[in-house]
């Protein structure tokens, strides 16, 4: 629902002379849904992608950790470290159109 669709629907919900305060507020929760289950599935959506990232990134933290442990020198660790996240980073932007689709997906399937 569009968010003009969504206030049409709610201000409709006020015009009814005949309904109680609590009759008014949940037909307005009910033009909102649209809205809120949208927001829900974009939040989602990015907290999955977000925690995958930072799963890889510490993934390449546990690597440099242990290259320390093994005796590695500093500036070694560091470029490994460096690149490991940078595939991370490139990784993960080539996983956006994907994640995007899906979502663009979803919300439209929501709206049917």
């Amino acid at each position: 629902m569009k968010s003009g669709l969504m206030f049409q629907c709610s201000a409709g919900c006020c015009e009814d002379s005949h309904a109680s305060m609590q009759q008014v507020h949940q037909c307005i929760e009910r033009c909102h849904m649209p809205l809120a289950q949208a927001q829900s599935l974009v939040t989602s959506e990015l907290e999955k992608f977000q925690d995958r990232l930072t799963r890889c990134t510490m993934h390449c933290n546990d690597k440099a950790k242990d290259s320390i442990d093994a005796g590695s020198k500093e500036p070694q660790v560091k470029r490994q470290l460096e690149s490991c996240v940078t595939k991370c980073v490139d990784d993960h932007m080539n996983l956006i159109p994907t994640m995007t689709r899906k979502m663009k997906e979803s919300l439209s399937s929501m709206g049917k």
